[in-house]
């Protein structure tokens, strides 16, 4: 066999006489916008290639790389392993008397923080110093709680700063055993969500630490809840405030995006990193449910915790450093500590990761799209977009179809709707994913003329006073479905009648727009002349 190097032919081309010959045919009917639609044809396969939001000054979209990883995941979600299960066997015994030693500590804790509460009227300034003391007993109970979970020793290193130094305290959120810990630790007033108030017992503890309550939604609690944060951390006479500034549990492998709620006061932060060694039991939350997690913490030998409280970090005022630059600095603080990687996570994902989990869906994690990154849309408003995507009934890998996605929007398969779809299909796969739907439809509202399209509609829709009626609705949208029926238009009306009273008001028409922007396609017909 003959000598070859790397660039010679491994297959050498037969000497052929053959012309090869590309013959190029140019469509002259004009421009897509000016096919007549009015025909019914909607078999043309030019018209699935063209762009259903041109007019709107549209040139395609893309969907962005998002982490791959999982902030959320339990990687011990079952037991597994013989090993494990001749621990529970042996544990039994022992979980039951843990079982007493938790009921008693919280039983004690209860009725020592209601005698602490007890005539206590002038909640708003700082507990009296024998309530505190009477409050010891609870904490100490707090620490039988730790102990009957497993916690029998806890690992510490380095030691809290004094209050005059650091009045606010952040660490990560890896499990509900951190604020036990830093309420026996620490005894800090904390910031927490409404709904934590009416867990029985629980509630009425964390009402003695003079708790700070926020709902994540709301932009007036959230800044009455910053106001407080600052009363409070400006008064050495409360104790120290402490804040969970990633919103949520994550396991404890990664670092999710900071709120800024502890950083907008501008006073010293002590970090402060809490890990939790393991092999077989990973204590994290996750999507576990909480029994199931308090029920493997009791069946176990020991469980391991470590807390590192890290140097102070204090804004630096003489360099004007923003809150953003002054939360960074100490998110990458704790993330060096604990050795792990941050992401944009964000609580709206842990949302997200919820509801596709509840959906049955075998990926869940392909949902997360790290809510941190995404300026113009509301974690509520995301999931409302999966809602509609899973009522496209996406299959195992998490891909819907094209007859799955006009079901979803109440449309026939016609053209506009097949070029919709061929849109949001950028891969070209015939099946559309979550992410795909979600950014082709914020693409959709981001575009500068979408605001204004959706007015012009509207002005030209209404016919009896600001509402429209069906037979108008209808009339607008038969130039983009030719062969729309009286049911299908009907369908399409209740989709736009948002709060179902038989009407289509302004507040109606814009805020169905909103969530199916893709829908805007359909009156591209009666804005194509004035753009």
């Amino acid at each position: 066999m003959a000598d070859s190097d790397l660039t010679s032919q491994l297959l050498p081309a037969e000497p052929t006489d053959r012309v090869d010959v590309i013959l190029r045919i140019e469509d002259d009917t004009g421009p897509p916008e000016q096919i007549n639609y009015q025909n019914g044809n909607h078999d043309d396969s030019r018209l699935c290639s063209r762009n259903p939001y041109g007019f709107l000054g549209s040139d395609g979209f893309s969907v962005p790389e998002t982490a791959t990883m999982d902030p959320f995941r339990n990687s011990t979600p079952s037991i597994d392993g013989v090993y494990e299960w001749v621990k529970i066997v042996v544990c039994i015994p022992i979980a039951l008397v843990r079982l007493v030693l938790f009921g008693l500590g919280l039983l004690v804790g209860y009725v020592a923080t209601k005698s602490a509460l007890h005539g206590w009227k002038d909640r708003e300034n700082p507990m009296p110093r024998w309530r505190c003391r009477l409050m010891g007993v609870t904490r100490l109970c707090s620490r039988c709680i730790l102990f009957s979970f497993g916690y029998h020793w806890i690992k510490r290193k380095g030691r809290p700063a004094p209050r005059e130094i650091a009045p606010i305290v952040v660490s990560n959120h890896v499990s509900y055993i951190e604020p036990i810990f830093y309420f026996y630790e620490l005894f800090p007033t904390m910031v927490a969500a409404e709904s934590h108030d009416s867990i029985p017992f629980v509630g009425t503890i964390i009402r003695a630490m003079q708790v700070i309550y926020v709902d994540r939604f709301s932009p007036t609690s959230k800044k009455h809840a910053i106001s407080e944060i600052k009363r409070k951390a400006s008064c050495n006479r409360f104790p120290r405030v402490l804040l969970f500034p990633e919103g949520t549990t994550t396991n404890g492998r990664s670092l999710i995006s900071f709120q800024l709620g502890a950083f907008l006061p501008g006073y010293a932060i002590q970090p402060v990193v809490v890990r939790y060694p393991h092999v077989h039991f990973d204590q994290s939350w996750g999507l576990v449910s909480l029994p199931k997690i308090m029920i493997r913490m009791f069946l176990q030998f020991h469980n391991y915790m470590e807390v590192e409280y890290l140097p102070v970090i204090s804004p630096r005022h003489n360099r004007k450093e923003s809150t953003l630059e002054f939360a960074k600095r100490t998110s990458h603080a704790i993330a060096t500590s604990l050795n792990v990687v941050q992401t944009s996570h964000s609580y709206g994902d842990l949302m997200l990761l919820t509801k596709a989990s509840e959906a049955k869906q075998e990926r869940p994690s392909d949902y997360l799209i790290e809510m941190a990154k995404m300026e113009q849309v509301s974690s509520l408003e995301a999931v409302d977009f999966l809602d509609k995507f899973l009522s496209m009934n996406p299959d195992s890998s998490g891909r819907a179809t094209y007859d799955g996605f006009i079901r979803a929007l109440r449309l026939k398969a016609c053209t506009v709707a097949e070029e919709i779809f061929s849109f949001i299909d950028i891969e070209e796969m015939g099946s559309i994913t979550f992410k795909q739907y979600l950014f082709g439809s914020l693409h959709v509202t981001r575009l500068q003329n979408f605001q204004q399209s959706c007015e012009t509609i509207l002005d030209e829709c209404s016919n009896e006073g600001d509402n429209i009626s069906e037979q108008k609705l209808e009339e607008f949208i038969r130039p983009a479905i030719p062969d729309l029926n009286t049911d299908e238009a009907h369908e399409l009306f209740k989709l736009f009648d948002t709060d179902g009273d038989g009407k289509i008001s302004k507040d109606d028409f814009l805020c169905c727009l909103r969530k199916n922007p893709l829908l805007i396609a359909l009156f591209s017909w009666h804005l194509l002349p004035s753009s």
